[in-house]
């Protein structure tokens, strides 16, 4: 997803893995920060449940001042791997994703994110490191 009237380019694709041990609300990704960071987009979050019991899950976004915003309050049945998104979700530098589960050690989560920059990187440049 690129916004024509910001310069942005892909810095790269990754994943973020996490199994929720408690029911604290835990950091699953923050978005990068720095000069020439822009934004991360995350394009899916594939919640699973493995212990055949039916939990919830919530998701926050904690943005640079602190505020945090529920998005997601889901149930995943039993055995079951639920897509939390039909939608990109956009983190800007610097925000946080966390997941809380209802019950702890039942909740697998990994999310795909692709890392926006500011600056091109050429291949001549990388050449150089």
């Amino acid at each position: 997803m690129l916004v024509s009237s910001i310069p942005q380019y892909i810095q790269g694709l990754t994943n973020a893995k996490l199994v929720l041990t408690t029911t604290d609300a835990t950091v699953l990704y923050t978005a990068p920060t720095g000069a020439e960071s822009n934004s991360s987009v995350i394009s899916s979050i594939l919640v699973h449940e493995h212990s055949n019991n039916s939990d919830t899950v919530r998701v926050f976004i904690t943005d640079i001042n602190n505020n945090i915003f529920e998005m997601f309050d889901e149930t995943v049945a039993g055995h079951a791997t639920t897509e939390l998104l039909t939608r990109d979700l956009v983190l800007q530098a610097g925000e946080s994703i966390s997941m809380q589960a209802g019950t702890a050690n039942r909740i697998h989560i990994v999310a795909s994110i692709q890392e926006l920059i500011k600056t091109r990187i050429t291949t001549s440049a990388i050449s150089q490191i």
